[in-house]
């Protein structure tokens, strides 16, 4: 378990047979083969074969006492015996899914008051896909994809608010989801956006975060952004000027309180150009 209290957010379709460089990750936050791991199918609509996928990746990576945490309505939320499962647990992960499920049965709920607990005492939170967006205060829980922000095509519900002051976004280069976000910081300017690539993470301590993975972090910050929200009609395109986007590799660490670059690391790879590539 973690010293402070700490996050891994992946943007999604993180490799769980291969190296698992980011649940390997998760499991060694969490205490190593002296972890114990609470995984949350919730949010999918396959929650056995996901329960049954996350046991057999954590306990190739040597974790050892997993449990499953999965409740089916607000009511089981209140559960004593799933809020022990959490008082107890080193790291607790949640699934892909419909963060719309995490929504109806963490906020405001005795689990997931013992979610934010464990938070607090150190174990490290993780999640993927939907189990990111949950993570901040506000998530997008619907939203037209595309790289064009237009006006009024996304929604926001509330998330669990372990990180404060951003919205985040997942699956966010492979399935184009720069415009909806941008269009959502545009009109909450005070928020930061957080879009995270598939096999790619964030590790949240306390004000600032490092990229871990394949992809890139993008962090989208409109606070002295002009745009035209107020008055654009419902589905044009959103004029958005003076944004300032930050592409982040792995390696890269960001300060999300003073909203600047605070260190990455140069790699200066054997690059082979081949025939076409050049333009």
């Amino acid at each position: 378990m973690t010293a402070q209290p700490t996050l891994l957010i992946i943007g999604g379709a993180e490799d769980r047979v291969g190296r698992a460089t980011l649940l390997r990750r998760f499991v060694t936050l969490a205490g190593g083969r002296r972890s114990r791991i609470a995984i949350v199918p919730t949010a999918s609509s396959f929650q056995q074969e996901v329960s049954d996928a996350y046991r057999e990746a954590f306990g190739r990576l040597g974790a050892k006492d997993l449990s499953v945490v999965n409740p089916g309505s607000r009511a089981d939320a209140h559960d004593p015996a799933l809020i022990a499962e959490f008082d107890t647990a080193t790291g607790i992960f949640m699934s892909g899914g419909s963060q719309l499920r995490l929504s109806q049965f963490f906020p405001g709920t005795p689990l997931g008051a013992a979610l934010m607990r464990a938070h607090a005492r150190g174990a490290v939170i993780g999640g993927t896909s939907a189990g990111a967006s949950i993570m901040s205060q506000f998530m997008i829980s619907m939203g037209s994809e595309g790289t064009t922000p237009r006006q009024r095509t996304s929604q926001l519900t509330a998330g669990l608010g372990l990180v404060e002051g951003v919205i985040i976004d997942q699956h966010f280069g492979q399935r184009s989801r720069y415009g909806r976000l941008m269009s959502v910081v545009a009109s909450s300017p005070h928020l930061l956006g957080i879009g995270i690539d598939e096999n790619t993470a964030i590790e949240v301590t306390g004000n600032e975060f490092t990229v871990h993975g394949a992809g890139v972090v993008h962090v989208i910050d409109a606070r002295m952004a002009v745009t035209d929200f107020p008055d654009a009609r419902v589905g044009a395109p959103m004029l958005v000027s003076g944004a300032v986007v930050h592409s982040l590799p792995a390696g890269s660490t960001f300060d999300l309180e003073a909203v600047r670059l605070s260190g990455f690391v140069e790699k200066h790879p054997d690059v082979v150009i081949t025939a076409g590539s050049r333009g």
